[in-house]
This record gives C-alpha cells, structure tokens and sequence, in this order.
C-alpha cells in the first residue's frame, strides 16, 4: 500500500507534549514522516501503516488522542 498522510487530533499542551508524540513516532518502523502543529493539536504522520496503529503508537505517550482523517 502506498503511504497516505493520516490525521490526528492531539491533546498537546506544550513543547514536551509535542516532542514526546514525536519520539513515540520516530521509534516506529514504516513512518515516513511527522508533522506536528502544536497549536492546532494536530499530528500529520505519513506512512503505508493503518491508522489503528499509528493511534495505539501515539497512545503510549499517554496523551488523548482521537484518528480523524486520511488525506
């Protein structure tokens, strides 16, 4: 499958919030890359994997979190 930009709501407050989700993602095998906009409490990650399990990956940092979208 190809890789997709799939879209997720993020319960990040600050810098430390953002940098734990993009740890937690870096980590991952088969993501290509990460965005994230603190501001908007969204994170961009594009990748071939299945949304489900980008959002038990981010779920590890302990933060809410909630699959909105594939673009």
């Amino acid at each position: 499958m190809a890789a997709q930009i799939h879209e997720f709501s993020v319960e990040m407050t600050c810098e430390g919030c953002s940098n734990a989700v993009q740890n937690v993602l870096k980590k991952k095998a088969g993501i290509d890359e990460v965005k994230i906009d603190l501001q908007g409490k969204k994170v961009l990650v594009t990748t071939a994997l299945g949304s489900d399990e980008i959002l038990e990956t981010i779920k590890k940092t302990g933060k809410t979190c909630q699959f909105l979208g594939t673009n």
